[in-house]
C-alpha cells in the first residue's frame, strides 16, 4: 500500500463526514417548502426519474449502492472492455458507413481520419458487382472492411475474398467482418435465409482468414423498431446464442464460434444509458461464453452506431450535438468501432461536409479531447456501475423470455418480439407527445422559417419486418401538414396570441403557447389584434390572478372578433375558454386537432 507524504494539507479533515441521513434531512426540509410531505427513503423516491425496463434514476448514489465487480479490462466478466489497454493504444476505429457509390468519398474519408469502412451491399445499398469500384484505391492490408450485405452476403464475401487475392493481400492480413446476419436480415425483411452459407463463411474464416469474422449480431433492427435499451440487449444476446449452436453444429469450437461473432449496438445521445449497455452487453455475452464451457473466449467485439431512431429531419443541425454526445457515450462505454451518422442521414444521402462532419467527431475526441487515453472512463462511478448491473439483470430476464419461447428466430416469427417492441414504442410515443421526452428543434424550440435541408434520396433499404421508428415522425407529419397547406395557399395556419397584462404576466406562457403551436407547424401571431392576424383560433396568456379576473371577458371578445376556438395557456375552469394548453399535455393531439378545425391537410 502507497502512503501519501503529509503536504501539509488537511482539505476538509476538519469538519465532519456528511451521513445519508443527513442528506434525506435536508432535502426533506426542500421538498417541505414545496408541499410534498415526505421522509426517509420517500425523499428519494420523490426525486427519483423512471427509466424503461423498470429501472429508476436515484438523486444520489453513494458506496452503499453495491454493485458486481467488474474486473479488470481485458478480463471476464470484460465489463471494464474487452481488452487490458482499452482504447488507448489509438483510440477507437472509425468506421464511415457508405451506401451508395460517391465519386472520391471513401479515400477522402481514409484520407482524413476514417480507418475502417462500413459498406452496405446489395439491396438498398451499392450494387455487389461494384465493389473493387467502390474500393478501388484503398489499400485493403491497411484499411479494414466491414459488409452489410443482407441475402447477398454470400456473393458479396465472395466478391472481397476475391479482391483481396487479385490484389495481393494475404489471408491473415485481411480484416473487418463479412457481415453475415440471417436473423438480422429476417427482423428487417421478414424472410428467412438458409444458415448453411453463414456457417460455411466462417468456417473458411476461422481456417484461413484469422482477422475477419464471419457475422455480425446487428442490434439496430430491434432498436430501431422502437425497443427499450435491456430488449435490444436481450435480443443480440439471443441472436448471439443462436448462432454459436448453428455454428457448432457445423463443426465449429465454441472458441471458433464466438470468434466469428461481432456485435453492433446503437448509441444515442443519452449518454449514460449508452455507456451502461455496452459495459452490460460485455458482461452478459462473458456470462454466456462461461456457460458454453468457452470463458476465454467471452470477450465481446463491439461496433457501436449513433442512433437513426435520435436523428430528426427538421432542424438536421441538431444531429452533430445528437451524435457528437452519443459517440463521446460509445468510446467511455469501451466499444470497438465506432461509425457516427451524418448530420443529415435521415434525410437522404449525405453530403460531403456532413461526411466530414461525421468522421471529425471521432477525431476532435480522440484527438482534442484525449478520450482514448483512459481505460474505462466510467469505472467506479457508483451510478454508472449501479446502472450497468439493473440494465444487465433486465436484458438478461428479456432473453430468458425468448429462449423460453423457442429462441430469436421463434419469437420473430410469431410476432411476439415485434408486439413487445410496439408496446415498448406506444408508451414512449406518450412521453414524446407530452414532451416529457423533448426533441429539440422539433417538439422544443422549432423554427419554422428555417429554410429545409435537401439532400439526393438515398436507396430504399429493406423493408417487410419489424418497423422503423423516429422520435420525430408525429411531429414531423405535423409539419408536413402544414407545409402543404403553405405550398397550397402561400401561408402557414396562424393562431393568434392573446396576452393579457404586463409583460411580466404573459411571457412565460406566451413563449410556451409559441413553441407548442409551432411544434405542429402553426405560426403564433402577436401583433395587432385578433381581425388583422389572419387566424381562426387564439391563446389567452397571462398569470392565474389575470385569468380570474379577465379571462371570461377576453374570451368573449375574441369570439366577437370572430375566433372559432379559445385556448388558454394553464389550467382551470373558465367561461368562454374552450380547452388548455400546460406542460404536459398531449401536444401532438392538440396540434392534431388544431389542425383539423382549421381545414390543413
Amino acid at each position: 500500500m502507497t502512503v501519501l507524504p503529509d503536504d501539509g494539507l488537511s482539505l476538509a479533515a476538519e469538519f465532519p463526514d456528511a451521513t445519508h441521513e443527513q442528506w434525506q434531512r435536508l432535502v426533506e426540509g426542500v421538498l417541505r417548502k414545496s408541499g410534498k410531505e415526505v421522509s426517509g427513503e420517500a425523499v428519494e423516491d420523490a426525486l427519483s426519474t423512471t427509466l424503461e425496463d423498470g429501472l429508476r434514476t436515484r438523486p444520489l448514489y453513494t458506496a452503499r449502492d453495491a454493485a458486481p465487480d467488474p474486473g479488470l479490462p481485458g478480463f471476464a466478466p470484460f465489463v471494464r472492455g474487452s481488452r487490458p489497454e482499452g482504447n488507448t493504444a489509438g483510440g477507437w476505429d472509425v468506421r464511415q458507413r457508405h451506401a451508395a457509390l460517391a465519386e472520391n468519398a471513401v479515400l477522402t474519408d481514409l484520407e482524413n481520419g476514417v480507418t475502417s469502412l462500413w459498406l452496405v451491399l446489395g439491396e438498398g445499398g451499392i450494387p455487389v458487382e461494384s465493389l473493387g469500384r467502390a474500393l478501388e484505391g484503398v489499400y485493403l492490408d491497411l484499411a479494414p472492411v466491414a459488409l452489410d450485405a443482407g441475402r447477398d452476403t454470400e456473393a458479396a464475401a465472395e466478391a472481397l475474398l476475391a479482391l483481396y487475392a487479385e490484389r495481393g493481400v494475404d489471408a491473415k492480413a485481411a480484416r473487418g467482418t463479412l457481415g453475415g446476419d440471417p436473423l438480422g436480415y429476417e427482423a428487417r425483411t421478414g424472410t428467412a435465409l438458409d444458415f448453411a452459407p453463414f456457417a460455411a463463411l466462417a468456417a473458411r474464416c476461422a481456417e484461413s482468414y484469422p482477422g475477419l469474422r464471419a457475422l455480425t449480431v446487428d442490434a439496430l433492427p430491434y432498436h430501431e423498431a422502437g425497443g427499450s435499451a435491456a430488449q435490444e440487449l436481450g435480443a443480440s444476446l439471443a441472436t448471439g446464442v443462436a448462432y454459436l449452436r448453428e455454428l457448432t453444429e457445423a463443426g465449429l469450437s465454441v472458441e471458433q464460434a464466438a470468434g466469428q461473432l461481432e456485435f453492433r449496438y446503437a448509441a444515442t445521445a443519452d449518454q449514460f444509458l449508452t455507456v451502461a449497455k455496452l459495459r452490460a452487453a460485455r458482461r452478459l455475452w462473458a456470462r454466456v461464453a462461461e456457460v458454453s464451457g468457452a470463458p476465454g473466449a467471452g470477450a465481446q467485439v463491439q461496433h457501436a452506431v449513433t442512433s437513426p431512431v435520435m436523428m430528426s429531419r427538421r432542424d438536421p443541425w441538431v444531429n452533430m450535438l445528437r451524435t457528437t454526445v452519443a459517440t463521446l457515450a460509445a468510446g467511455v462505454g469501451g466499444a470497438d468501432s465506432v461509425t457516427v451518422l451524418p448530420f443529415d442521414h435521415a434525410l437522404g444521402l449525405p453530403d460531403a461536409f456532413a461526411r466530414r462532419i461525421a468522421r471529425n467527431t471521432s477525431t476532435i475526441l480522440l484527438e482534442e479531447s484525449h478520450l482514448g487515453r483512459v481505460i474505462d472512463p466510467a469505472g467506479g462511478s457508483w451510478y454508472v456501475e449501479r446502472l450497468t448491473d439493473e440494465l444487465a439483470r433486465a436484458a438478461w430476464d428479456f432473453f430468458r423470455t425468448i429462449e423460453r419461447d423457442g429462441g430469436q428466430a421463434a419469437v420473430l416469427r410469431s410476432g411476439r418480439l415485434r408486439t413487445d417492441l410496439a408496446t415498448t414504442w406506444a408508451q414512449r410515443s406518450k412521453r414524446l407527445a407530452k414532451r416529457s421526452e423533448p426533441v429539440t428543434g422539433v417538439s422544443e424550440f422549432p423554427l419554422l422559417a428555417e429554410k429545409p435541408v435537401r439532400r439526393e434520396p438515398a436507396p430504399e433499404p429493406p423493408s417487410g419486418g419489424l418497423p422503423r421508428v423516429r422520435r420525430d415522425e408525429a411531429y414531423e407529419e405535423l409539419r408536413a401538414r402544414s407545409d402543404a397547406h403553405l405550398a397550397a395557399t402561400g401561408a402557414r395556419p396562424r393562431i393568434f396570441l392573446a396576452t393579457i397584462g404586463p409583460a411580466a404576466a404573459h411571457t412565460a406562457r406566451a413563449t410556451f403557447a409559441a413553441n407548442l403551436f409551432q411544434a405542429g407547424g402553426i405560426e403564433p401571431v402577436t401583433e395587432g389584434g385578433f381581425a388583422d392576424s389572419g387566424a381562426t383560433e387564439a391563446v389567452l396568456c397571462s398569470s392565474d390572478a389575470l385569468y380570474a379576473e379577465q379571462a371570461g371577458q377576453a374570451a368573449e371578445s375574441l369570439r366577437a372578433a370572430g375566433a372559432r376556438h379559445v385556448f388558454l395557456a394553464g389550467r382551470g375552469d373558465y367561461a368562454g375558454v374552450d380547452s388548455y394548453v400546460f406542460a404536459g399535455c398531449d401536444a401532438v393531439a392538440v396540434l392534431s386537432a388544431t389542425l383539423d378545425r382549421m381545414g390543413v391537410s
